[in-house]
């Protein structure tokens, strides 16, 4: 899971790297749920694995207190390494905020056709943040130049992907946001698919390892999803609506 996937490739009728990766389950609400729940097994299992032992060197003996301590820290330790990865896979672009004067040139170029790949409230959130929000179906998402975060509806679980524009290195940097969005408009569940997931859990658990920038869009992310009908009825109907 903590390998990167390359860049998805549009198509009038998907992604094809979607469309390459037949082996693998196609990204959809009963996926992400499932590997929702998945990781919450697994962080329960991690604090039991230790918290369990702690508990009986207490009870077995008081005086063993610091040997208990040391297990609990190692449960906390390895739950924040784990957001903590999920936070640093995403590479925020660097726009040097709203009030900065861009410098001409192919970076301030592909900046400027990024903005107008979205809408005013979205292209002020990346100018201070330097991520692109992007509302869809399985929640809202937040793209970098490598990476992205999906806050799914109702604003409570964060999933941390790992992907990025396959052989992109040449590109400007705001370039490879705007590949990833086109992609993920053109097929938001192959592009589920053909990421990598790296993470998935409280959205406070990530927000707390964020620096300010982040913080700013994760939050304007959540209060997205917060709009956004938990149930699956209800999300077909908003979006039928819309």
């Amino acid at each position: 899971m903590s390998s990167e996937a390359s860049a998805p490739v549009a198509l009038g009728q998907g992604l094809v790297e979607a469309q390459r990766l037949h082996w693998r389950e196609h990204a959809s609400e009963a996926t992400l749920r499932r590997d929702g729940r998945r990781w919450t097994f697994w962080t329960v299992a991690v604090l039991v694995s230790f918290g369990a032992p702690a508990v009986l060197l207490l009870a077995l003996n008081p005086l063993l207190f610091p040997v208990a301590l040391i297990l609990v820290a190692h449960a906390w330790l390895i739950c924040r390494l784990q957001a903590g990865r999920a936070v640093t896979s995403v590479l925020v672009l660097q726009t040097g905020g709203a009030a900065s004067t861009p410098m001409p040139g192919p970076n301030s170029v592909a900046l400027g056709l990024l903005g107008d790949l979205l809408g005013h409230d979205e292209r002020e959130l990346m100018q201070r943040t330097g991520m692109a929000m992007q509302r869809g179906r399985l929640g809202v998402w937040l793209l970098g130049e490598r990476g992205a975060l999906l806050i799914r509806p109702g604003g409570r679980r964060i999933f941390s992907f790992c992907v990025r524009v396959g052989e992109g290195d040449d590109l400007p940097a705001a370039d490879r946001v705007a590949h990833l969005l086109l992609a993920l408009r053109e097929d938001e569940e192959g592009f589920a698919t053909v990421a990598n997931l790296g993470f998935s859990g409280a959205v406070w658990r990530c927000r707390v390892r964020m620096k300010a920038r982040q913080r700013a869009a994760l939050d304007a992310a959540r209060a997205a999803a917060h709009a956004i009908p938990t149930t699956p009825a209800a999300a077909r109907e908003v979006h039928a609506a819309a």
